[in-house]
């Protein structure tokens, strides 16, 4: 063990440009997420695509990420990262050309389902590949600070980009933004990037994968479902089966000798509070932002664009932070960082509740300030799960955060939207019309068939009630995040900074990797 107690290695100029091969993929799939939000009217025009298969256009892609995570993570693991990285951009790159060119509606859903199993593919072992390549706990972080910086920047110019282009030219170019990042990717990866696989792992376990799909795909959908149209019995039913599954795929990775998923990762404190946190923390800063971004267009009657370029600041703030995180690491202790950033998020969500009806400026302020907290968490937090797992669980380990994102992302819509229909009720006068009652755009096209001063005291009255449901929803938020902040604060605390002497007894896990790796590096 001796040659493993001095200090990792560290990465050089060869790591840092893989590290820009795997970057520029990552924000540009972020970024053809929301192209595509924005080309829905032209896709549906030029398709001739009714409602529900436009909304199956949108969701389609989603369902199969979340759905193929866990399997495309640990299948990483044992058919080797960038084998499965460079196959996932070949599938992506193809399917994308396929759907710039669909010829029909179906068509073009069977395409975005395969982009979203690539997809699934790409992401848990780009991640892995970074925290192999940098070893050196500092600059893994800050590789890790410009990955997740990578999703937010396809965030802010994905609007951007996408009206331009919508202008230019027809709307199947959007599908090809990816296209030369994932060509890129396959003639330099073979090059910059390295090789991994446990050699150890045995086959994958097929009907886990079946019960992984039929867990997720369904909660999911049942929660967007809820978050769409309110409390009903087919989309509640839908999440009961899905945790119902779940519950049988747990039971069956208990006694498999090699599962699909490592429950025993989770026997970690570090793991569990850390990823536990994080889904919280996706679901409860999603599900505000989602609701921000309905205000900014409803209430205050920002266009889609406009409202985009309102969140922009908030999530510019975001990218600083993920940069400026890992630095501060290297003083600053995790559970101090982490728990920091956490109740500044809080207090950003604080700000929120003191908007008014009167301009987005408080509202744009106050997200702005919530965003500045995002980045300690999901740098140093998604350091810290792949860093508790045994290097031959890293691509597992990867993939359990960032399903845990996903999820968490779809119930706080579907939870925060329900608690702010519900403070929107509470609030609407009681004598107002039917369709008013279901929520602010029944109210303004309710608004249109009375009389002015009284259809103008309808719309006045729902702003009112949204505005109060955003606040509620800010304030629950702020308050369960506090506790998240005291869980982290009192779970980490035993970590040092960045590049110290590490106590934790789960460092001895990732010794290992040089020599595990040793030979399987391209020369």
């Amino acid at each position: 063990m001796s040659s493993h107690e001095g200090p990792a290695p560290r990465a050089g100029m060869r790591e840092w440009i893989g590290l820009a091969v795997l970057a520029l993929p990552t924000l540009l799939v972020s970024l053809d997420m929301f192209v595509v939000l924005l080309a829905l009217p032209h896709i549906s025009r030029g398709l001739h695509a009714n409602s529900v298969q436009q909304l199956w256009i949108i969701d389609v892609y989603g369902f199969m990420v979340a759905g193929f995570m866990i399997t495309m993570g640990t299948l990483g693991d044992r058919i080797g990262r960038r084998r499965l990285l460079l196959a996932g951009a070949a599938v992506f790159g193809v399917a994308s050309i396929a759907a710039a060119w669909s010829a029909s509606a179906p068509m073009l859903i069977a395409v975005r389902a395969l982009l979203g199993v690539a997809g699934a593919a790409l992401t848990p072992s780009t991640l892995s590949l970074i925290t192999h390549m940098f070893r050196d706990p500092r600059q893994k972080a800050s590789a890790i600070g410009v990955w997740a910086g990578c999703f937010t920047v396809g965030a802010i110019i994905g609007p951007i980009v996408g009206g331009v282009m919508l202008e230019r030219f027809w709307w199947g170019s959007v599908f090809l933004l990816g296209v030369p990042a994932m060509v890129l990717l396959l003639v330099v990866g073979p090059v910059l990037l390295p090789e991994y696989r446990d050699e150890a792992a045995g086959r994958l376990d097929l009907p886990s994968v079946v019960l992984s799909l039929a867990a997720v795909l369904p909660a999911v959908q049942g929660l967007k479902s809820l978050a769409g149209d309110g409390w009903r019995v087919t989309p509640a039913l839908l999440v009961v089966v899905g945790f119902a599954v779940g519950v049988v795929f747990v039971r069956r990775q208990r006694r498999l000798a090699d599962p699909l998923l490592d429950l025993r990762l989770f026997a970690g404190r570090t793991f569990s509070a850390t990823l536990g946190s994080m889904l919280v923390y996706s679901m409860l800063s999603g599900g505000t932002m989602a609701l921000v971004a309905q205000y900014f267009q409803l209430v205050d009657g920002l266009s889609p664009l406009r409202a985009g370029l309102a969140l922009a600041p908030g999530m510019a703030a975001s990218v600083v932070g993920f940069q400026i995180a890992p630095l501060l690491a290297r003083r600053i202790r995790p559970a101090h960082l982490i728990a920091g950033g956490v109740l500044v998020t809080a207090a950003g969500l604080l700000v929120m509740t003191r908007s008014g009806t009167s301009g987005p400026i408080v509202l744009i302020l106050g997200f702005l300030i919530s965003c500045l907290g995002t980045a300690p968490l999901v740098t140093l937090g998604t350091n810290l799960i792949i860093g508790a797992a045994p290097p031959e669980r890293a691509g597992s380990a990867a993939a359990m955060g960032q399903t845990g994102g996903d999820f968490g992302y779809a119930l706080g819509v579907a939870v925060l939207g329900s608690v702010m229909t519900a403070v929107y009720r509470a609030r609407i006068p009681a004598d107002a019309p039917a369709a008013a009652r279901d929520g602010i755009t029944g109210a303004i096209q309710a608004a249109h068939q009375l009389p002015g001063q009284a259809g103008a005291a309808l719309v006045s009255a729902a702003d009112r009630a949204f505005a109060a449901g955003l606040h509620t929803v800010a304030a629950l938020s702020a308050a369960i995040l506090v506790g998240v902040a005291i869980l982290l604060a009192t779970t980490l605390r035993h970590l040092p900074p960045l590049g110290r002497p590490q106590p934790d007894p789960t460092s001895a896990q990732t010794a290992p990797v040089e020599t595990v790796h040793s030979g399987k590096e391209l020369p």
